[in-house]
């Protein structure tokens, strides 16, 4: 295969990119709409007993993710990284459709939830592959001399797909439906829209190049299998514990953000929004500048700094926010907190990439890693929510440190794997 390209490395960033943005607009989107549609999906209660049950099913959907990205990460290092990306935003479309089209529990009693449930399950298989894949896919095709930059922007689209799923949420909020329309039926709109732009970037995947890394391995009958990948088992620990604690602080300043504001800080479902919204804009644009940062210093100085940033600052940020009535306040603070974060979320794909060789890549990012998030990143919300219903709020904020702080003891311990990375071999 004859070298690619700048423009064609490039082209083909972007278009794994979009991809990506898609995938997470879809997952994301049922976070932010959770508490319009909690009550047309379970019988009358408390709010946070609703939204207990929402996340219930959220955190459900993650236990699914370890499911796909086994499945997907070796049917991405046997076939090929192309034929992946493309048939997990197929299964996360019919996800989001399967969501829109269901009616309420008023009109089909406990089927309704139960098809909820079907609907996360699908796309939790999806972004389970997709994570594992992508990440290896950007950081395949990008140069060694700019590869922290360029794998950054699979957390610029995650981002971006968050900050999609919260704006449309503004537009119908603020101009074209009421609360009340929002409740009854508003909320499927946005699914609809996830479902129509799953099914447009499937066929954008399709011209994708795949990466010479992945076509100049010489064939094997282990690729991509679970008894191959357990040959690095360092590398498979290393993988579940730096997540750790990243993903727990990541899914508590996005995806939680919202509802703690509304259910705890007691901000309007509009104010809880924008503030999420603007902190999410500063979080998307500082992902590229930390992965330059990891080309210039390396990866574990970055880890580090979130590592110790993290442990420390975690609490007391909360703690202030859950005490603030200021809308700049308390978007100042959510921006600290993701800036923090930042050091983690925007090396932490190609970190992962680099641990492993070719013929594991896939599955070896995407299932140890869909592992960590689905017992951490996946209960946070639930977690947060059971312990704010026992009037224990704060114990969460300790147990967010906590897992930063476990994290902290892998970055100590493992090598920067800008200096011993797997993918020049």
């Amino acid at each position: 295969m004859p070298q690619l390209t700048t423009s064609s490395r490039i082209k083909s960033i972007i278009g794994g990119s979009l991809g990506n943005l898609v995938e997470w607009y879809d997952w994301y989107i049922y976070s932010f709409l959770s508490l319009y549609f909690a009550g047309s999906f379970f019988p009358k209660a408390d709010q946070t007993v609703q939204l207990l049950n929402t996340a219930g099913i959220f955190a459900i959907g993650f236990l699914m993710r370890p499911i796909g990205g086994w499945l997907m990460g070796t049917y991405a290092d046997r076939k090929g990284r192309k034929t992946a990306l493309t048939f997990s935003v197929l299964l996360m479309s019919a996800g989001s459709l399967l969501i829109a089209l269901t009616p309420g529990y008023s009109k089909i009693g406990m089927v309704a939830p139960i098809m909820l449930l079907l609907a996360r399950m699908i796309q939790g298989l999806s972004v389970g592959g997709e994570y594992g894949t992508s990440a290896t896919y950007l950081s395949e095709m990008a140069t060694k001399k700019h590869r922290g930059f360029y794998s950054s922007f699979q957390y610029v689209t995650l981002i971006m797909g968050q900050l999609v799923a919260a704006g449309v949420l503004v537009l119908l909020q603020k101009i074209f439906l009421t609360e009340k329309e929002l409740h009854q039926w508003g909320w499927r709109i946005p699914f609809f829209i996830g479902a129509l732009l799953a099914i447009s970037v499937m066929y954008l995947r399709r011209s994708l190049s795949e990466p010479e890394s992945f076509i100049n391995e010489e064939p094997a009958k282990d690729r991509g299998s679970l008894k191959a990948l357990l040959q690095h088992p360092k590398a498979v620990f290393t993988v579940i514990f730096l997540t750790m604690g990243g993903t727990v602080a990541f899914y508590t300043f996005t995806t939680y953000m919202q509802k703690f504001l509304v259910n705890t800080v007691k901000f309007s479902n509009g104010d809880a929004t924008l503030i999420s919204t603007l902190s999410l804009v500063v979080f998307m644009l500082v992902q590229p500048f930390f992965g330059w940062l990891s080309d210039q210093i390396g990866r574990k100085p970055l880890l580090l700094a979130f590592g110790f940033a993290g442990t420390i600052a975690t609490v007391p940020i909360m703690s202030a926010l859950e005490n603030t009535h200021g809308v700049v306040q308390a978007l100042l603070l959510v921006i600290l907190a993701l800036l923090i974060t930042s050091a983690y979320t925007s090396i932490n794909a190609v970190v992962k990439a680099e641990l492993f060789p070719v013929k594991v890549r896939a599955v070896g990012v995407g299932f140890p890693y869909a592992i960590a998030v689905s017992v951490f990143g996946g209960t946070a919300e639930a977690l947060a929510l059971l312990f704010k219903q026992q009037h224990h709020a704060s114990w969460f904020y300790w147990y967010v440190s906590a897992c930063i702080a476990i994290s902290l003891v892998a970055y100590l311990l493992m090598p920067d794997t800008k200096k011993f990375s797997k993918i020049e071999d």
